[in-house]
């Protein structure tokens, strides 16, 4: 892995900003529920034997596994579930707009949980991105029926990314309680797996596979990059330059996202879209921005 933090950071945006046209490969023949179920089962085999080869302790009191099942169930589990079904429905860059939102829930939710600070800033940060998100989905905002494909694709792109904040707060409980991230993880994907597959099996769902190229590429892809690399990326910022400004990778997520949305999916920006987005940016980059938020950049 390597040392440069700007290295990190554009592994990291790099990697998590592809994913979304990535998961868009897996659908098809097996259910999107059952390949979150193989996605996050196989990353959790890989964590988890990766964490006993390097002598990393696994041992946790009940309470601690059943906080590692909570940040499962919301983080590895339901968000990306619903995500999955939602991106047969919406363009790929644009849900990655929706789930950059997750800054803004964030905040509510740790003013809720954890009682964490909200300033004018941060809220006007919010609201700007809700107003852009409205203009980015403007024609189905407009329209507001769920009979609309795109509308429901997006009510199903803020209800997982509020469930994936709740599993930012699960995680954030369990880091206040020194549990370390990495085996919780692990631990946390193979719960997450565990959960999808009980949903998909009660719901009669067929755990079948498809062998072509694409979908195991694709599945390999995401298991090993954006579920393993792309985080133990991320875990390294977190530790060098603070949560903050690890944030900003939320930011630029969108970008990845959109570009591979015009090249590979034909996504055209009207100018209400691209205004949209921009706001949203600009939100979450309010939200963040602190004083001397860019400092980390003569790390290097």
């Amino acid at each position: 892995m390597p040392n440069n933090t700007l290295s990190l950071y554009a592994i990291t945006v790099l990697i998590w900003g592809s994913t979304w046209y990535v998961i868009k490969l897996q659908l098809g023949v097996v259910e999107p529920q059952v390949s979150v179920v193989y996605r996050f089962a196989l990353a959790a085999v890989l964590l988890i034997g990766w964490c006993l080869i390097k002598g990393k302790d696994m041992r946790y009191s009940a309470r601690d596994h059943l906080w590692m099942a909570v940040q499962g169930l919301f983080l590895f589990s339901a968000n990306y579930a619903v995500f999955y079904v939602a991106t047969g429905m919406v363009t790929t860059g644009l849900i990655a707009v929706v789930f950059s939102t997750i800054v803004g829930w964030n905040i509510v939710l740790g003013r809720v949980f954890f009682r964490t600070p909200v300033t004018m800033q941060m809220l006007l940060g919010a609201l700007c991105g809700i107003c852009g998100l409205a203009l980015v989905f403007w024609p189905e905002v407009s329209n507001l029926s769920f009979r609309d494909e795109g509308a429901y694709g997006l009510y199903l792109c803020v209800i997982a990314t509020v469930l994936a904040s709740l599993g930012n707060m699960a995680s954030a409980r369990n880091q206040k309680r020194g549990l370390p991230v990495l085996q919780v993880n692990a631990y946390g994907m193979a719960y997450g797996a565990a959960f999808t597959a009980v949903y998909a099996w009660a719901n009669g769902m067929a755990f079948n596979w498809d062998g072509t190229v694409q979908y195991v590429a694709s599945l390999f892809y995401l298991s090993v990059f954006g579920s393993i690399i792309a985080f133990g990326t991320y875990l390294t910022l977190l530790g060098r330059i603070g949560a903050g400004q690890a944030a900003y990778a939320t930011v630029l997520f969108p970008v990845v996202a959109l570009s591979l949305s015009v090249w590979l999916e034909g996504y055209v920006f009207t100018p209400t879209a691209l205004a949209g987005a921009a706001m949203v940016l600009f939100g979450n980059i309010l939200v963040l921005a602190k004083s001397k938020h860019f400092n980390w950049l003569k790390q290097n």
